[in-house]
């Protein structure tokens, strides 16, 4: 686990309202959050919470219009350089092959392409799509592409890896897949990784520590502590402990009205038994 490692990641107090003429909307208030080094966190909440507002603040695409955020002791004013972000669409660019697109980051920058390129091939290898490399983005699967997105924020080496949704679009099986693709390549070189996601299973399975966020404006009502070993496989989903999490998952998100109790419904199918 990563309880003695320092602060890398810190949100303090922010608050994120947009204005506009017919009425202030807040995506988020009062957020106060700690990321150590090296730490897989994931964020769960109902669709409109501001997860992804968060994150983009995170990513200096947007500012919070009160507190503020660190990473490192720098405050984010604007992209940080040792990022990397991986979207819930993969945004590739179809006219370019697959290694072109995992190289793009690099032209941006104007770094050298030499040894980038050898390092791109590595990481297309490492997701499994060896062979592919003079593809198109057309010629793939949804979850191939997505491959070829995490290859492209991974080819940087960035400390940071925020990814918003990334598997939100695929199917379950090839988003069960890609779940224990991205444990084993965080725990490779161990990232500090911030992961929206609205699946709790999902959350749970990859995470260091779940952070649960109440209806907007989004609020943090509790952040829980993910004490199952690694690796983790598929079948750690059938294990009490990995049970027990889900349920108080669940029940944090019924006393918030966001999901409907089965309760009553169970209550109500035992008295019809004879």
């Amino acid at each position: 686990m990563t309880s003695g490692r320092e602060a890398y990641v810190s949100v303090r107090a922010a608050t994120k309202t947009y204005h506009s003429q017919r009425g202030d909307i807040v995506a988020f208030r009062n957020v106060d959050l700690t990321i150590r080094t090296s730490e897989f966190v994931s964020v769960l909440g109902p669709s409109g919470c501001g997860k992804t507002t968060l994150l983009q603040c995170l990513a200096g695409l947007e500012h919070p219009t009160a507190g503020e955020i660190l990473i490192g002791d720098q405050r984010v004013n604007g992209p940080p350089s040792n990022l990397g972000v991986v979207f819930q669409r993969d945004v590739l660019l179809e006219w370019r092959t697959v290694l072109q697109n995992v190289l793009l980051p690099v032209q941006i920058s104007g770094a050298e392409i030499g040894v980038s390129r050898q390092k791109a091939l590595d990481l297309l290898e490492l997701l499994g799509l060896k062979g592919f490399e003079d593809r198109h983005p057309w010629e793939l699967s949804g979850g191939m592409r997505q491959r070829v997105s995490i290859c492209r924020a991974l080819l940087m080496n960035p400390r940071l890896l925020l990814m918003d949704e990334p598997f939100g679009a695929l199917d379950a099986m090839t988003r069960d897949d890609l779940n224990v693709e991205l444990q084993r390549i965080w725990m490779a070189d161990e990232k500090t990784v911030f992961f929206v996601t609205h699946s709790i299973t999902e959350a749970l399975f990859l995470a260091d520590r779940v952070v649960v966020m109440s209806p907007t404006p989004g609020r943090i009502i509790e952040v829980i502590d993910v004490d199952l070993p690694r690796p983790r496989d598929l079948d750690i989903r059938e294990t009490p402990e990995f049970a027990r999490l889900v349920r108080h998952v669940r029940h944090l998100f019924q006393e918030m009205g966001v999901l409907k109790s089965n309760r009553s419904d169970r209550l109500h199918a035992a008295r019809a038994l004879p």
